[in-house]
């Protein structure tokens, strides 16, 4: 997967997403949860671990707190990632679609509750439809 881009979203742009969504953790959030420090959070980020995107008046880098295990990054997430990616999502599409409902979905009705329900093939099989 390429390096991370960030997007920077006008303030007011992403209530939708942030309503699709729903909870959002920061960096430092990230770093706290895992016990890591920032600069390592930041390197999952470069990695293609995890999808960030800057958001509110501020452009804080949030990432989606449903991206985040126990103990790092849902494992499931960087594949799919990587697919749609490569069939030039950005970086907020991305986001966008992992969390807008899809009819007939196994184990969601986000492709995202699917991811963490366990129907990795069944997500990157649609992935790879969409992109």
């Amino acid at each position: 997967m390429a390096p991370l881009t960030l997007m920077t979203t006008p303030l007011g742009a992403d209530e939708t997403l942030d309503d699709l969504v729903g909870e959002w953790l920061t960096v430092p959030d990230l770093a706290q949860r895992w016990h890591l420090s920032i600069t390592a959070v930041r390197r999952l980020l470069d990695d293609g671990e995890l999808i960030a995107i800057r958001r509110g008046e501020r452009a804080v880098l949030s990432v989606p707190a449903a991206f985040a295990a126990e103990k790092g990054p849902v494992a499931a997430l960087r594949g799919t990632c990587t697919v749609l990616g490569d069939g030039g999502f950005t970086d907020e599409d991305i986001v966008r679609w992992l969390f807008t409902p899809q009819e007939s979905l196994p184990g969601g009705p986000t492709p995202m509750s699917a991811l963490l329900a366990g129907f990795k093939t069944e997500v990157r099989r649609r992935a790879m439809e969409e992109a």
